[in-house]
């Protein structure tokens, strides 16, 4: 199964793609199947490991600077609000709350990725309102209104199996062993997760994209530069910790769903386009990761 895992994205993002229109009535699963990739990873989490360290510092620093940076730029450059909003929120947009899975998979340290889900999203829930207060769609919204909206929308996927896992942890051993067993169920999961983002944002494009097909243009090589970028900064960041794989990692791969709701709700709608275009290349990437480390453990066991 183990090579097989290298295809299971690529082949979420083709039924993403293809059926589109009927994934956008799953959508309602999506929060259920994150909460459980969550909860099986941090069972398996040693928790008193968990610590913000400089590495945390510099990504954090990175999408606050950058995110707002790219957005005047890409207005002084000559960019339609609707491109400059899609970067602003690409960017800013927080770590995928499953990156740990991938992450792990490419042997990064769990404990790392895992501090970096949790701290990561509390710090877009401050300062998404913060940037939403002067751009956007909804700027009459008092920052604190909007913090508690974004709050609300991450507790459930992020806290809430953070502190279940922390209670078998500490109250039902016996249980948490259990769960531990099958936290390689949670890549699948998040192959199943990824494509029914994927096919609502398709669709979204399709119904709503005809008469911006220029921005959405810009906005997919946008996309794939951010991604580079990104990737190429985590990386050599996390060199400077100890761990280049996870620093690629939690700056890297994106929460595209809460990227998208973002969008959806405070940006342009069609702002959207950004994080749907760049889940795409973060999951090639990743599969491309992940392919290359079955070959070259499979050259070592020759």
């Amino acid at each position: 199964m183990h090579k097989l895992r290298a295809y299971v994205l690529p082949f979420a993002i083709v039924m993403g793609l293809l059926f589109h229109h009927q994934l956008v009535f799953l959508r309602g699963v999506t929060p259920y199947l994150i909460f459980t990739i969550l909860l099986l990873n941090n069972v398996a989490v040693d928790m008193k490991k968990l610590k913000v360290t400089g590495l945390d510092l510099w990504v954090m620093l990175f999408q606050i600077v950058v995110s707002l940076g790219s957005y005047y730029l890409a207005k002084a450059l000559g960019a339609s609000e609707l491109v400059a909003q899609g970067i602003l929120g690409g960017v800013l947009c927080p770590v995928a709350a499953s990156s740990v899975v991938i992450a792990t998979i490419l042997g990064a340290n769990r404990e790392t990725v895992t501090t970096y889900t949790i701290v990561g999203n509390l710090m877009v829930a401050i300062v998404a309102p913060i940037y939403f207060s002067f751009i956007g769609t909804m700027q009459d919204l008092p920052v604190l209104q909007s913090m508690w909206l974004i709050f609300r929308r991450i507790a459930p996927t992020i806290a809430l199996p953070f502190f279940v896992a922390l209670f078998l942890q500490r109250c039902a051993p016996k249980v948490n062993d259990f769960l531990c067993r099958y936290k390689g169920l949670s890549f699948y999961l998040w192959a199943a997760a990824l494509t029914i983002t994927l096919g609502q944002t398709i669709d979204f494009m399709f119904l709503n994209g005809a008469e911006e097909k220029g921005s959405i243009l810009i906005m997919g090589a946008a996309s794939i530069f951010f991604c580079i970028v990104q990737f190429a900064f985590g990386k050599w960041i996390g060199g400077k910790y100890g761990d280049r794989i996870a620093g690629g990692q939690i700056l890297g791969q994106k929460n595209s769903a809460m990227g998208i709701w973002l969008a959806n709700t405070y940006l342009l709608p069609l702002a959207s386009v950004f994080p749907a275009l760049y889940s795409i290349w973060q999951n090639l990437f990743n599969s491309w990761q992940m392919w290359r480390k079955e070959r070259d453990a499979g050259a070592s066991r020759e």
